[in-house]
């Protein structure tokens, strides 16, 4: 009989919703995705984002936006002045449910942004619950320490009220909007077994989809699905501006194999809210390697973000505290999303977590320039090839389980692949094999 002390324990007690198994998420930002910034306007585009292959929206924020130091004309929408309401410049209660009824009509499903670290200045605890709040070394309301937050102030984790209210705010909206999770801002900043009892709570309600921006392996225990891939994004940005070649990218598929769960989500994205604003569109950030990029955060392991706008290659930082619509059109890059979301799905080895295959990385004569690999299980097989460096690389391969005989996805030349295939790929090029 096997001694309990040496048994291992399992590395994630949780269970991924069905529905997440091949999923791709998009972050709706709902001010700046329409000239009416509604969810009643955003709600019209929902088939389009349907279309695009998209499981999972995203919502920003919902709650009103506190006024007390706030930026900008319009704040921050994770300067929450109340959880339990929603914003009047987005709609209504009722019009928050008419969306997600309708997301869920077209077969997708809603999570919302949540800010539990901090809250606006005249957020409505202030008043009736001060000793919530965490206070600096005068006793005084506090912005997150070493940041710039000055129109947000902290809460306090140790107070056992306010762990309640704030449980008892999420479960709210799975209840009453029939949400089906959350993007919870900064989540390394709350306290780890909060989130723990949190999702027990939601998931007494109905099976919960829970992203942590952060990362962090005890995040994946009991709390979260999903966790972000920001040394992933960090990494790719620095080889595409010259400052490291591929073998920096291969610390971070070592650590994720290594140092996460086996069924860890982890979310892989070109652009987000934060990096759109603040550091450049994802055509500042990845130039011309931006669609290698994109393939990566499809093919290799992870759930691809799309952040509303890149499908009409939007080539501007929206501002963050003012009005500034998005300029939809018809863009080439949206139906490469879509051909590759498609991809994703019709292949079982490209699915997310302990759904999908690991990655095996096939060196190549370029591996500082060229990164290929092979995700494949018992029903599928797909054989990937990057080039992210400025200059045509020709590479041999050598034995691995990329021998065969292969079909190119985007040209559908048929290929057999051995160890004395040598393979020339343009500059930023890429190669997609499907076996």
């Amino acid at each position: 009989m096997t001694d309990p002390r040496y048994t291992p324990a399992p590395e994630s007690e949780l269970t991924h919703p069905e529905w997440s198994k091949d999923a791709t998420i998009y972050q709706l930002n709902t001010r700046q995705f329409s000239e009416e910034g509604t969810f009643a306007a955003a709600a019209t585009q929902l088939r389009r984002i349907r279309d695009l292959g998209v499981d999972i929206v995203w919502l920003m924020p919902i709650n009103p936006i506190g006024e007390v130091n706030r930026k900008g004309s319009l704040g921050s929408p994770y300067a929450v002045r109340d959880y339990f309401a929603v914003n009047p410049e987005l709609g209504t209660l009722q019009d928050l449910k008419d969306f997600v009824a309708q997301a869920h009509s077209l077969g997708m499903k809603v999570i919302l942004d949540w800010v539990a670290n901090h809250t606006a200045w005249d957020n409505v605890l202030v008043a009736e619950h001060p000793d919530w709040y965490a206070r600096d070394w005068k006793g005084e309301f506090t912005p997150t320490p070493w940041w710039d937050w000055d129109d947000i102030i902290d809460l306090d984790y140790s107070v056992p009220e306010l762990r309640a209210y704030m449980t008892d705010a999420l479960t709210y909206w799975v209840r009453e909007a029939d949400i089906d999770g959350y993007r919870c801002d900064v989540a390394g900043f709350v306290p780890n077994d909060f989130w723990e009892n949190a999702r027990r709570e939601m998931e007494a309600i109905k099976p919960v989809f829970l992203l942590a921006e952060w990362e962090a392996r005890d995040l994946h225990h009991r709390a979260f699905d999903m966790s972000y891939a920001w040394s992933w994004n960090d990494t790719l940005h620095h080889i595409a501006m010259g400052k490291a070649d591929v073998e920096a990218l291969y610390v971070y598929y070592a650590w994720n194999a290594k140092a996460y769960p086996r069924d860890a989500m982890r979310m892989m994205f070109t652009s987000n809210h934060d990096k759109n604003t603040w550091e450049g569109t994802d055509r500042e950030m990845f130039g011309e390697m931006l669609e290698a990029a994109i393939v990566l955060s499809v093919i290799g392991e992870g759930m691809p973000l799309l952040y509303n706008g890149q499908e009409a290659g939007n080539e501007k930082r929206l501002e963050f505290f003012e009005k500034d619509p998005i300029v939809w059109r018809e863009h080439p890059i949206g139906d490469f999303y879509r051909n590759l979301f498609a991809l994703k799905k019709a292949h079982s080895c490209l699915w997310n977590g302990g759904w999908g295959a690991r990655m095996v990385n096939v060196r190549n004569t370029a591996y500082k320039q060229v990164l290929s690999f092979v995700r494949q299980d018992e029903d599928s097989r797909v054989f990937c090839v990057l080039n992210f460096s400025d200059q045509e690389q020709t590479i041999t391969l050598g034995p691995g389980p990329h021998h065969g005989e292969w079909r190119e996805h985007f040209s559908g030349t048929e290929l057999a692949i051995d160890a004395d295939t040598h393979l020339t790929i343009e500059p930023f090029g890429y190669r997609i094999f499907v076996g």
